[in-house]
């Protein structure tokens, strides 16, 4: 296919990404036939996977919202992904524009576009590295720059630890970010749901195989493992629920899916917000 003029020279325009599927879902333009083609793939079997995905981006812009109304005005996204539809530098930045913000992720494309998108924006950046490279996350120049450790940080891990293995002890690594920043400081976490934990959503175990397959190794949780890695914070209310459960708008926004927070079925995500105390 031709590279779209977006797309770094190095990046394998035939090979799915993850990140790029997210946009797609999301309605973002930042993604390639093969992606659509997975992306549509997967939908075909487990026909809520779109809206579990948007509605995890709406949790997100609640997420940071609540953070700023809590004085959090640095955030640390890693495994951010493409931050096209709702990304966090608008959303922060559009309630006080001093707020700092700094992408993480290991994807060329999201990081080409991120640095595009950041052009001439001073208070935000990117970093392109693997999260559960602590020490190169933690130390690299853009985060020096904008992420005063000694000040409370918004750590956001949206979407991104179910692609961490059990070997590599994904609740390690988010108590290895949450070691490095101060008491006041916030994780917001989402993460796949374990079916065992929660409904199966039609084509569930198919739409994960095929996309482990083709895409990226996923291991889902149940709320208990999840609940696991919000240790040293404490939960902010309601604590680990379904993704739509967590503190929905009263009034429906045109940026999310409508929710209910009495539906029989939730939608098969995780998610919660914690406190370091």
């Amino acid at each position: 296919m031709e590279r779209p003029a977006w797309a770094p020279e190095a990046i394998d325009v035939d090979r799915p990404s993850a990140a790029r599927i997210y946009d797609y879902h999301l309605g973002g333009g930042h993604n390639f036939a093969v992606d659509r083609e997975i992306a549509e793939k997967v939908a075909a079997l487990m026909p809520e996977l779109p809206l579990i995905m948007r509605a995890n981006r709406a949790f997100l812009l609640r997420a940071v919202r609540l953070l700023i109304d809590a004085g959090i005005r640095q955030f640390l996204d890693l495994g951010s992904g493409i931050p096209t539809v709702g990304n966090v530098h608008e959303i922060a930045q559009g309630s006080d524009p001093s707020a700092r913000v700094v992408y993480v992720d290991n994807d060329p494309v999201a990081v080409a576009h991120s640095q595009a998108l950041l052009s001439g924006n001073d208070n935000a950046g990117v970093v392109h590295a693997d999260l559960r490279d602590i020490r190169s996350v933690l130390g690299a120049p853009e985060v020096s720059r904008l992420i005063d450790f000694s000040r409370p940080v918004g750590l956001l891990m949206v979407a991104v630890l179910h692609f961490v293995p059990d070997r590599d002890d994904p609740a390690g690594i988010v108590a290895g970010y949450r070691d490095a920043v101060p008491a006041g400081s916030h994780l917001v976490l989402s993460h796949g749901a374990a079916s065992e934990d929660t409904h199966a959503p039609v084509g569930s175990s198919e739409a994960l195989a095929a996309y482990s397959r083709s895409v990226a190794e996923m291991t889902l949780r149940t709320r208990a493992e999840v609940a696991a890695m919000f240790d040293g914070f404490e939960l902010v209310d309601p604590g680990v629920v379904y993704v739509t459960r967590w503190r929905p708008w009263p009034a429906p926004d045109a940026r999310e899916p409508a929710t209910d927070a009495r539906e029989p079925t939730p939608l098969a995500q995780l998610v919660g917000v914690g406190r370091k105390p």
